[in-house]
């Protein structure tokens, strides 16, 4: 009996690490063991075919042509109109980084009436003579995750009072996926000149399947998202507007970085909101740098069965005829040129497949040479 207990004793943490890692897998994305072919040239160009000339005319009428067909087929309508309004920033760390800078929230509101969204954005200023860029991202864990000991404001509205990280989850996945997979290195953005801003997406709109389209319907826009990955990427855009507002920020040196669906986000965002310099979309996958038509990993029929909120809900429509789809995530990518796009991947993401967003960035390179 003693032999027993001691043998359950011992192994009862590499039972709770196994269900924290198949937690964390199942709500990020899926690793597995194979790798990635990095093969390409037997692989068919991406359809439908680019017209570059077309995309790069001054007028307009291919690049809105793409656009409403996304917006038609896969995101559903960029919010036009959408009122966003925020407050002053309040000061959490007048010294953050021992003196090397401040640390500020500020409240963004989405929507209008009852139904509008409040998201609270947080950003790290360094201490600089001029305006510097900023980057903004998008984050899985809440505030309190991502600046750890700050009194910044939790996704319930209270006083962050620890976060997701916290406890053996929080070790079990700083062991597996690094230091940061929560936490913000802000350090190393101010060694850069750059400020660092983040803020948590649900807070937005909620990751949930059944919420969040409720949520989208009652934003009281004249044009309200029925997307999340739209919403979301509308959340990169009203926090621009917050930090373009502000004196200490370059207005033209605005990047958003994601990774997964956030990634996805920050490409959609780039596409649709020309004020945006730059784009870091990690992983981003299906319906975002990886090709609909792909048979590899998640693939876009898969993902849209489990995360049907992520997309428009025409997209349902095209589940089982992918190879027919009318636009191509190639098309999003040209759509984002000439802005600079860092697509990050891993070889053992077979799941997000690499092999197709590189040959979608390799599609999209042409209208990027068009453009200079």
């Amino acid at each position: 009996m003693l032999r027993a207990t001691l043998w359950f004793l011992v192994r009862l943490p590499l039972l709770v690490l196994i269900f924290v890692v198949a937690l964390v897998m199942s709500s990020c994305t899926m690793l597995g063991m194979n790798y990635a072919s990095l093969e390409v040239d037997n692989k068919a160009m991406p359809a439908p075919q680019l017209d570059v000339a077309a995309i790069t005319s001054p007028d307009g009428r291919e690049r809105n042509r793409l656009m409403h067909t996304f917006e038609e087929v896969l995101y559903g309508p960029w919010p036009y109109g959408m009122p966003v309004s925020f407050g002053d920033w309040t000061m959490i760390d007048p010294d953050y980084l021992d003196g090397r800078g401040t640390l500020e929230e500020v409240a963004i509101t989405v929507g209008a009436g009852e139904g509008a969204r409040t998201f609270h954005m947080v950003t790290a200023f360094p201490k600089a003579a001029g305006p510097v860029p900023v980057v903004i991202s998008q984050t899985f864990a809440d505030s309190c995750s991502v600046f750890p000991d700050e009194p910044v404001t939790a996704a319930d509205g209270t006083v962050c009072d620890g976060g997701m990280m916290e406890g053996f989850p929080g070790w079990a996945a700083t062991q597996i996926f690094g230091t940061y997979i929560a936490l913000a290195p802000v350090d190393r953005y101010f060694d850069a000149g750059l400020a660092y801003a983040s803020f948590y997406a649900s807070e937005l709109v909620p990751d949930r399947r059944k919420t969040a389209p409720e949520v989208m319907a009652d934003m009281g826009g004249p044009v309200d998202p029925t997307s999340a990955l739209m919403a979301w990427a509308y959340g990169f855009s009203a926090a621009a507007d917050a930090l373009e507002a502000d004196p200490r920020i370059d207005p033209k040196e605005i990047a958003v970085m994601g990774h997964s669906r956030h990634g996805k986000a920050a490409l959609i965002a780039a596409a649709w909101d020309r004020r945006i310099a730059a784009v870091v979309a990690h992983q981003s996958g299906f319906a975002g740098a990886s090709l609909s038509r792909s048979h590899t990993g998640e693939r876009l029929d898969r993902m849209a069965k489990t995360y049907p909120h992520w997309l428009a809900p025409q997209a349902q429509d095209w589940l089982g005829k992918l190879d027919e789809i009318p636009v191509d995530q190639h098309e999003l990518l040209a759509l984002v040129a000439p802005t600079p796009v860092f697509l990050g991947n891993g070889r053992r993401d077979v799941w997000s497949d690499p092999n197709s967003s590189f040959r979608a960035a390799e599609a999209a390179s042409a209208v990027y040479v068009a453009d200079g």
